[in-house]
């Protein structure tokens, strides 16, 4: 179909951001995957879980204790990751499972950080865990990241100061080439972005971004014009930044916040997730494009809180309503309602034209195209914010109190 092609270009230059790495093309590193974007390369999903009978589940394991489970897990080679919290006394666990069985293989405790939160609306465990084959590196809402390595081992840690942080951190750890990530914008102008190399812990570089305001926006990285960029929803603008240092390289006055952005390789959407307006900006610029490179924008009705999908030239974008929107234009072309139980969970694509809005809890998955066509939808009961990892052919859901994998019997 036409869309296959266009996908697997841009997961395959995805990886090579982890060229550093032991990863391989069935992994799930990160959050929202390879691409950052939630595109899969795996055909032929099972569309179609759980229930009374608990069709095309594999298995199913409990978690640890947790009174949070936003974090999404992470898969690499036969190991699945993830984080979990206990608010009081705080404890903060990473676990890692077999994927074959959900066998659990170790549990460690990560000490933690300075940060004893009091409002608990975020929680500690909002922040996706990130994974370069050899290591796990971890982001708690303490103000703590961890680097473990595959027996379970901390090899190297750091508290994430200043922390003046809204309610919680929410973004999470990226890869690229040889360092992890951290977007820190955070209140008081103390915001700032750095970066750790992988292997040592030692700090590759610092950004200050004393004109961001508080985010809880992952970014991504992707390749515009030949080079990449990282992505950056800030809380009163769209950036693109490099991401050898941190630099901003263009930036348009676009209001961002929850949701990650999404990408064909040109044209950037991003919107904050709490409504208001959804902004398209022409991601080829210098400086301030606000004048130039706005494409279009789009009045959000509610909040969403998940990240948007394109496929074929059009953007997937779930509030309580699914607008399916022409990337170019702007126009939508439906309005769709779900149904009860929308997940929070952001979506999956898969090459062969499924949009994917899989949870613990209630799922639903539809066809790509210009009219609106619902495939599936499936229960678990276990309703959590997380998204979905999806790995040979199979789709690893975290709920409150479960782990599953779903895969065809």
């Amino acid at each position: 179909m036409p869309g296959i092609q266009p996908m697997t270009i841009r997961l395959t230059a995805a990886i090579l951001f982890f060229s550093a790495s032991f990863l391989s093309a069935s992994d799930w590193p990160q959050w929202r995957g390879p691409t950052g974007m939630g595109v899969a390369e795996d055909k032929d999903l099972p569309l179609t879980w759980g229930g009374k009978d608990n069709v095309n589940v594999l298995w199913k394991v409990a978690l640890p204790k947790t009174d949070q489970s936003q974090s999404s897990p992470v898969v690499s080679n036969d190991r699945i990751f993830v984080t979990t919290a206990v608010n009081v006394p705080l404890e903060q666990h990473v676990t890692c499972y077999k994927k074959s069985d959900g066998s659990r293989l170790w549990e460690t405790t990560v000490p933690n950080g300075p940060w004893i939160m009091k409002d608990l609306r975020g929680g500690y465990t909002c922040s996706t865990p990130a994974t370069d084959g050899e290591r796990v590196f971890a982001l708690f809402g303490s103000s703590k990241l961890a680097a473990l390595n595959n027996e379970g081992h901390i090899v190297w840690q750091h508290d994430i100061e200043p922390r003046n942080f809204d309610v919680a951190i929410s973004s999470s750890p990226i890869l690229y080439k040889d360092n992890v990530i951290l977007l820190c914008d955070q209140n008081n102008k103390t915001a700032f972005m750095v970066a750790y190399n992988r292997k040592s812990g030692e700090k590759a570089w610092e950004m200050k971004r004393p004109e961001a305001g508080f985010n809880h926006s992952t970014p991504m990285i992707a390749t515009v014009g030949g080079k990449p960029q990282m992505l950056v929803a800030a809380s009163e603008a769209l950036q693109g930044v490099d991401p050898e240092n941190g630099k901003v390289l263009w930036f348009a006055k676009c209001k961002g916040d929850i949701a990650t952005p999404v990408t064909d390789g040109k044209l950037v959407y991003v919107d904050n997730a709490r409504g208001g307006v959804g902004c398209c900006v022409d991601a080829t610029g210098s400086g301030d494009v606000t004048a130039t490179n706005v494409k279009w924008t789009y009045k959000t009705m509610v909040d969403g809180f998940n990240s948007g999908i394109i496929a074929d030239g059009r953007l997937y974008r779930l509030f309580k309503q699914l607008k399916c929107i022409d990337l170019a234009t702007g126009q939508e072309i439906y309005s769709e309602t779900l149904g009860p139980g929308t997940p929070h969970a952001s979506p999956i694509l898969t090459p062969d034209g499924r949009i994917y809005y899989a949870s613990a809890g209630t799922s639903y998955v539809i066809k790509t195209g210009p009219k609106f066509e619902l495939l599936a939808k499936n229960e678990l009961g276990d309703n959590s914010s997380a998204s979905a990892a999806i790995s040979d052919g199979l789709i690893i859901l975290k709920g409150a109190k479960n782990l599953f994998c779903v895969g065809k019997k």
